[in-house]
């Protein structure tokens, strides 16, 4: 037997995305273990640990929150990958979220909603905050809307400069046309746009929908309305960091490429659970839709519920989305498809039935159609090994 790894994990355990990592490290060790694991509870931004300097280990997994801290882990000389992206100078490999599908992701699920009017709430201190930022501005742009940003200032820390920094935040979304949909580039900026709406006296999310990122349990659900946001795969970058970690301890020299991960999708709640169209009778039809299609309705399900000929629905869903009544049904259905393969062990004969689907061939010829692979393939492709994250609610 070979000598068992020493492995320092410098991640913090006081947020939703940092236990997240650490359960997908905890996989791999149960699978590929045994590591002798060296950790203690820390927050995003400790300081560098004293001990790190004496030290003596095999590798290390950081997210990484100064530039003494990056100097520290390299002086130890020892393997490391990051799983923080930064703007810190250091050379470690990178294991993290694709922040530009997450980007697309917000923009296509405001989009989707009939929003026509967007804004972004950023704060330009790393680099995958202006990534955010750019791809959600970008997949706006192609489908051919503006969109305005708003810069936030740095941290300001004392009580008149956080009043000033909500009173400026507010004043910007009384400005912006209604209604509209807002990306907040992290949980914490989407909290604070929701308190500035409800300052400037915007409601939400019938005049501005807010999608944030990262889906932290703690900022979503104490947020007034419930905060939406982007779940990350969190398990899954964990364990893919620590397996790269362990082809490096083996010798393998580290990747020039960036490992990234798409997020699982948008847990939404009701600060962007809205459609935002001003016809109402299509407000209406959609509404159904989203609640009831997995249920197996039809178009005439739909029919039935709004005081609308088929020939006006057609119409007036294809002027406002771009697709028919049964597209979109259909969009709905396999949308909880995609959402079952990853969370699920189901077999596709009850993720048809789940997902409102009579047939499991009919589901798997839709799905490739849309999704242009298998559902079996994205199963194995989303990372099935690390569906059920704990922090995704139910």
């Amino acid at each position: 037997m070979g000598k068992t790894p020493h492995v320092a994990l410098l991640i913090e355990t006081s947020r939703s995305y940092g236990r997240a990592l650490l359960r997908g490290v905890r996989q791999y060790i149960s699978e590929r273990g045994p590591w002798s694991v060296y950790m203690e509870l820390r927050a995003l931004e400790s300081k560098t640990p004293p001990w790190l300097k004496r030290w003596r280990g095999d590798g290390i997994l950081t997210r990484t929150a100064s530039q003494a801290m990056a100097d520290a882990v390299r002086a130890t000389g020892v393997p490391a990958v990051e799983l923080r992206a930064t703007k810190l100078e250091h050379d470690f490999p990178f294991v993290g979220v694709d922040n530009r599908a997450l980007g697309r992701m917000v923009a296509e699920h405001l989009v989707e909603r009939g929003f026509r009017h967007f804004g972004v709430y950023e704060i330009d201190i790393e680099d995958y905050f202006e990534e955010r930022r750019e791809n959600f501005v970008g997949t706006l742009r192609q489908s051919g809307f503006g969109c305005d940003v708003y810069h936030a200032p740095r941290r300001r820390e004392k009580p008149a400069q956080w009043e000033r920094q909500q009173d400026d935040l507010a004043a910007w979304l009384a400005e912006l046309p209604k209604p509209v949909g807002l990306l907040a580039c992290t949980d914490q900026l989407g909290f604070w746009l929701l308190d500035a709406c409800h300052r400037a006296g915007v409601s939400v999310p019938e005049e501005a929908a807010v999608v944030g990122v990262e889906n932290d349990e703690s900022l979503c659900t104490m947020s007034s309305p419930p905060l939406s946001s982007v779940q990350f795969n969190g398990r899954r970058i964990g364990y893919e960091a620590a397996a790269l970690l362990g082809r490096m301890m083996q010798g393998e020299p580290p990747p020039q490429e960036q490992t990234l991960i798409e997020p699982l999708g948008i847990v939404t709640r009701l600060s962007s659970d809205v459609v935002a169209i001003e016809d109402k009778d299509l407000a209406a039809a959609l509404r159904f839709i989203r609640r009831h299609a997995c249920g197996g309705i039809t178009v005439e399900d739909v029919l039935r519920a709004v005081p609308m000929s088929r020939s006006a629905l057609e119409r007036r869903m294809r002027h406002v989305l771009g697709r028919t009544p049964k597209a979109e049904i259909n969009r709905v259905k396999l949308n909880r498809v995609r959402q079952l393969l990853v969370e699920t062990d189901l077999p596709l004969a009850a993720v048809a039935r789940k997902a409102g689907f009579k047939h499991p061939q009919y589901m798997a010829e839709v799905f490739k159609q849309q999704f242009g692979q298998s559902p079996g393939a994205y199963r194995s492709g989303a990372g099935a090994a690390w569906r059920r994250d704990a922090d995704r609610p139910a």
